[in-house]
C-alpha cells in the first residue's frame, strides 16, 4: 500500500502538470477572437510569435503570459499537492505544451512555458532566463535566438547560484527547446530567419 501512494504521487504530479501544459492558449485565443486556425497561420507554430503574426499584439501577449503561467501553476500545484515533486509538474508541462496529445503531439516550442517553470523551481535562475531572453528579443529581434539562448542560459544560471540539483533538469529543457527550434536554425544558417514585426 506504501509503495502504491509513493508511485501515485509522482504519477500524479507529472499528469496534473501534462495537462496544464498541454492547454494550447495561442489556438483557443485566435480562434475565439475570430483570427482563424493559427497552425493556418505563418510558422503554424502555437505559441506567442505566430500569434503576432495575425497582427494582434495584444492576443501574443496575452498567449505569452498564459503559456508562462501555465508552467509556472503545474509546477506550485504539483509542489503543493504532492510534496517533493514540483519538478515532475515542471517536466510534465514542459512535455504537455511541446507535445500535446490533443494536437497529435505537435505543440509550441516551450520558451515561455519553461520560463515559467524555470522561475518556479528558482527564480534568481528566472530572472537570468527573462533578462537574456528580452534582452536579445529588444536587440536582435529574432526569437529563435533569444528563446534559444534564454532556454542554455537557465542551466548555466543553475551552476552558478549552486543549484546543482536543477542544471541537469534545465538542461534536458533546454535540449529540447533547441530540437523543436530545428528549422529555424536552418534558416539562420541561411541568413532568411524574420525578424520580429517583419511578415513573412
Amino acid at each position: 500500500m506504501h509503495t502504491d501512494i509513493l508511485w501515485t504521487a509522482p504519477t500524479l504530479a507529472l499528469l496534473l502538470g501534462y495537462l496544464l501544459g498541454s492547454i494550447p492558449f495561442g489556438i483557443l485565443l485566435t480562434r475565439a477572437a475570430g483570427a482563424g486556425d493559427l497552425r493556418q497561420i505563418g510558422s503554424g507554430n502555437i505559441g506567442a510569435t505566430n500569434v503576432l503574426r495575425t497582427g494582434r499584439k495584444g492576443l501574443a501577449a496575452a498567449t505569452l503570459l498564459l503559456d508562462l503561467l501555465k508552467g509556472a501553476a503545474a509546477v506550485w500545484l504539483a509542489g503543493a499537492l504532492f510534496p517533493g515533486h514540483a519538478p515532475l509538474g515542471a517536466v510534465g508541462a514542459f512535455v504537455g505544451h511541446c507535445y500535446p496529445i490533443w494536437l497529435r503531439f505537435r505543440g509550441g516550442k516551450g520558451v515561455a512555458t519553461l520560463m515559467g517553470v524555470v522561475v518556479a523551481l528558482h527564480w534568481p535562475s528566472g530572472l537570468i532566463y527573462a533578462a537574456i531572453w528580452l534582452g536579445l528579443l529588444a536587440t536582435v529581434r529574432i526569437s529563435a535566438v533569444a528563446g534559444m539562448a534564454a532556454a542554455v542560459g537557465a542551466p548555466v544560471a543553475a551552476a552558478l547560484f549552486g543549484r546543482f540539483d536543477l542544471v541537469l533538469l534545465f538542461l534536458g529543457f533546454a535540449l529540447i527547446v533547441i530540437w523543436k527550434h530545428g528549422d529555424n536554425i536552418e534558416r539562420l544558417l541561411a541568413g532568411t530567419e524574420p525578424r520580429i514585426g517583419r511578415r513573412r
